[in-house]
């Protein structure tokens, strides 16, 4: 599933190639994808143009003259750019077509992603970002807040890191990279962090997405950068998917264990 570091990506690359570009015509081939009144949806956009890719957490907010287009990649949505003529393949589901002869296609094999207009005024207010927790790098997001947020908590830490009203954008791979640069076991309850641990899970998250968004996310089977861009980040995973391999920091051999249906990959000396 892309997360934050991959959909900032997205958000980065559609900026340099699709904005202020007219909206000539708008195909929809899966009508579930959009959660609008589907007339609307076409109305509004036809004409329209994209002035703007904000992002919260890992929805991509595409802003139009009066309303927001709501995207969420789910499982494994992309954005592929091409020229109009070409034919249409299996999976691309929503295609916009610029007037420029290009088109913006969604491809979405597992049909999981959405979409949603919504008015400008009503943003704070959807149910999908007024939700959303503190985002990396907020100056909001502190061991402070951390603290509280976990003190209820008795789930595994790896399960309450995925929670997206706690920390907006975190998903498998940044969770099981963080709680290992912040030497805590993924089993460890939330409820039972220290004030430093959970300190330091504020600077592994801020450490760790920083350089994932700098090397274009991570490239892995889920999620492929459809724009041209690479993720590089693949090369710097300390835990993730690295099952049985030497730790890189002490050499004892990765773990693999599921934590609420979860794949968590940790290291049993570095992470006791």
């Amino acid at each position: 599933m892309p997360e934050i570091a991959e959909v900032e990506t997205v958000r980065n690359t559609l900026k340099k190639q699709i904005l202020n570009k007219k909206i000539k015509k708008v195909n929809i081939r899966y009508a579930k994808m959009i959660e609008s009144d589907l007339k609307d949806f076409v109305s509004i956009l036809e004409g329209n143009e994209f002035l703007d890719i904000k992002r919260r957490g890992k929805w991509l907010i595409f802003e139009l003259h009066d309303h927001y287009l709501l995207t969420h990649l789910r499982m494994e949505g992309k954005f592929y750019l091409k020229n109009e003529e070409l034919s249409l393949e299996k999976h691309e589901h929503i295609i916009f077509t610029f007037d420029d002869n290009t088109d913006l296609r969604y491809h979405d094999t597992r049909k999981f992603g959405r979409m949603n207009l919504i008015k400008k005024e009503d943003l704070e207010n959807t149910e999908a970002i007024k939700k959303q927790g503190e985002e990396p790098f907020s100056k909001n997001l502190t061991a402070i807040y951390l603290k509280e947020k976990f003190s209820k908590k008795k789930l595994p830490i790896k399960t309450v890191l995925l929670d997206q009203t706690i920390i907006s954008g975190l998903g498998n791979i940044y969770a099981n990279e963080v709680l290992f640069a912040a030497k805590i076991n993924p089993l460890k309850k939330a409820c039972d962090l220290s004030n430093q641990e959970c300190q330091n899970i504020v600077l592994a998250t801020n450490e760790i997405i920083e350089s994932a968004i700098k090397m274009g996310g991570t490239t892995i089977k889920s999620y492929t950068s459809s724009l041209g861009v690479t993720g590089r980040f693949q090369q710097k995973l300390m835990v993730h998917k690295r099952e049985n391999e030497p730790c890189k920091v002490c050499n004892e051999k990765i773990v693999n264990i599921k934590i609420g249906g979860r794949s968590t990959y940790y290291c049993p000396f570095c992470q006791k």
